[in-house]
């Protein structure tokens, strides 16, 4: 009595589990007593690793660029709180009426300014210290000195 032929797409035996692998042929599973088999791809454990170093990474990158955007910020705070200080001695030495307010807006914003005037030895000339500070706030960001002539402030 002849044995029918399997075909070859059905494993052997109900205790060894075939996947389409490279070559000739279904490759055996692990786990089987003698068997080999190359695997390609990455395990679960492996994705999973990747994934939490891409995490940590990326982590990292998110605060370093939350702190340049503060930094920034922080610059163009200054920088306009210099031009408020600039402006200001320029109004004082043209005698504009408005270089004796304690308040401006620039770029949207309120700033406080405080004036200080010292005479200097030469009579005709003060000394001017214009200092800008935002709204709400006891430290200055902008501190600036110059000079004008005695009669203009």
């Amino acid at each position: 009595m002849a044995v029918p032929a399997r075909s070859p797409a059905r494993p052997p035996s109900a205790s060894i589990l075939w996947v389409a692998g490279r070559g000739n042929g279904p490759v055996p599973r692990p786990g089987n007593a003698g068997t080999q088999i190359e695997e390609a791809g990455f395990s679960l454990i492996e994705a999973l690793v990747a994934l939490a170093v891409l995490a940590i990474a990326t982590v990292g990158l998110i605060r370093a660029v939350e702190s340049h955007i503060d930094s920034t910020r922080a610059m163009e705070r200054r920088a306009a709180a210099m031009w408020v200080a600039e402006n200001r001695l320029a109004e004082i030495q043209l005698a504009d009426p408005a270089a004796n307010a304690s308040e401006t807006d620039l770029l949207g914003q309120q700033w406080k300014v405080e004036i200080a005037r010292t005479r200097t030895e030469d009579a005709g000339i003060d000394k001017v210290r214009i200092q800008v500070f935002a709204a709400g706030e006891r430290s200055p960001l902008a501190s600036l000195d110059g000079f004008v002539e005695g009669s203009r402030i």
